[in-house]
């Protein structure tokens, strides 16, 4: 049995929930930077799968520098035009060629990116709305032989590198997370003119939860003021509603806060998305691996989607540390705050970290050294199968955002 260096300890912290303020922010799905983090993770598990029906095993690649290009459009009641499309280019390292044959990558990553567009921002047309471009080159030789090692059943770190995760979410950060994913699918199934870009933010203060979403609205489904009014209105009792379920806190929700009804200036959009209209996007300026940006927690500012899984620590320690939390959370009982962070070494085992902390804030008459021999034996299980994180981000199991 291998020996980790596993380190628990108390936080000398209060838990986030206890705090006096707590800012908790997502940017929905049709955000700029989301639609980069979402088309850079389809790419790559695209290519993860192509390299598996092809080869036999993941070759080396990284797909997490894509970025957008915000477009113009004209929106207008009853439906506008995008005057000049969104630009999106695919940039990263992939292994085009093996055994020698060459692999069909940039193809591979060019359907990925169009059918990811397709299903999660519907109004934009591809190819006119929205234009990729790949430009996938080849990889880094030396990080090719880190990554290659053949008859290594675990695979050896990439980089010197860590990931953060915790469990459980505040009330605020169950609220944030949940009224943007019932927006966009709950509430949109039958409410049409709500775009996927959604960005919400919570501020709590004390026991006064303030919620501020922006909304963008599609022009072709709203014919005139009134119904955009009563369309924000609809948006915000919806939200309300979904956050109450998670707080017996003060609630107060706002929508489009930044609307000017008397100089005709609202949030309408053509396509749902603040990207046709001068907002750019790049993989890993939004949310962390668990869907937030905490800025009361320790963030690892590594982008997680589109790096490969099977190595790569930016991907691979930034979805454990948030396993490993959650299921410590899950099976301990006494746990008030637990903060893990994950720190590898380059050329070292991935089940091997350097060091794997844990800081915990307890429940009022719960002593540590109670709790922790069952700390660590969850840590230390859940990097000696580690590789199940590598499985689960193919199969599209684990969300990167």
């Amino acid at each position: 049995m291998t020996e980790r260096n596993i380190s628990i300890e108390a936080a000398d912290r209060t838990a986030v929930e206890d705090q006096q303020v707590e800012i908790v922010e997502r940017k929905g799905i049709g955000h700029p930077d989301s639609i980069s983090d979402g088309i850079a993770e389809s790419v790559s598990r695209a290519l993860s799968n192509l390299y598996l029906d092809r080869v036999g095993k993941v070759l080396h690649y990284n797909t997490d520098e894509t970025q957008l290009v915000a477009g113009e459009a004209a929106p207008a009641f009853g439906g506008g035009e995008v005057v000049e499309p969104i630009y999106i280019l695919l940039v990263g390292r992939a292994t085009k060629k093996y055994d020698g044959k060459r692999l069909p990558v940039d193809s591979v990553a060019l359907e990925a990116a169009r059918d990811y567009l397709n299903e999660h921002v519907p109004e934009l047309e591809f190819g006119t709305d929205v234009v990729v471009d790949v430009k996938l080159g080849e990889g880094s030789g030396d990080l090719q032989d880190v990554f290659g090692e053949e008859n290594v059943q675990v695979p050896m770190a990439n980089d010197t590198s860590f990931g953060v995760g915790h469990a459980p979410l505040t009330e605020t950060e169950e609220i944030v997370l949940n009224v943007e994913r019932e927006l966009n699918s709950t509430y949109v199934e039958t409410n049409p003119h709500l775009g996927p870009d959604v960005k919400v933010m919570g501020k709590r203060e004390g026991d006064s939860i303030d919620i501020t979403v922006a909304a963008a609205m599609v022009d072709s489904y709203i014919a005139d003021i009134e119904e955009y009014e009563d369309a924000v209105d609809a948006v915000e009792e919806f939200a309300g509603e979904v956050a109450r379920q998670y707080t017996d806190r003060n609630v107060d929700v706002a929508v489009n806060t930044a609307d000017d009804y008397d100089e005709g200036s609202i949030y309408l959009t053509v396509t749902g998305t603040s990207a046709e209209q001068g907002d750019d996007g790049s993989v890993g300026r939004g949310n962390r691996a668990n869907g937030l940006i905490t800025p009361n927690r320790p963030m690892s500012m590594e982008a997680t989607s589109g790096k490969n899984p099977v190595n790569h620590i930016g991907k691979i320690y930034n979805l454990l540390s948030t396993d490993i939390a959650e299921t410590v959370v899950d099976e301990v009982e006494g746990i008030r705050d637990l903060q893990i962070r994950l720190l590898s070494q380059i050329g070292r085992p991935i089940d091997e970290p350097h060091v794997a902390d844990a800081k915990i804030v307890t429940d009022d008459g719960v002593v540590l050294s109670d709790i922790e021999a069952d700390v660590e034996a969850i840590v230390d299980d859940r990097l000696a199968n580690v590789t199940d994180i590598t499985r689960q981000a193919i199969n599209g199991d684990l969300t990167t955002f």
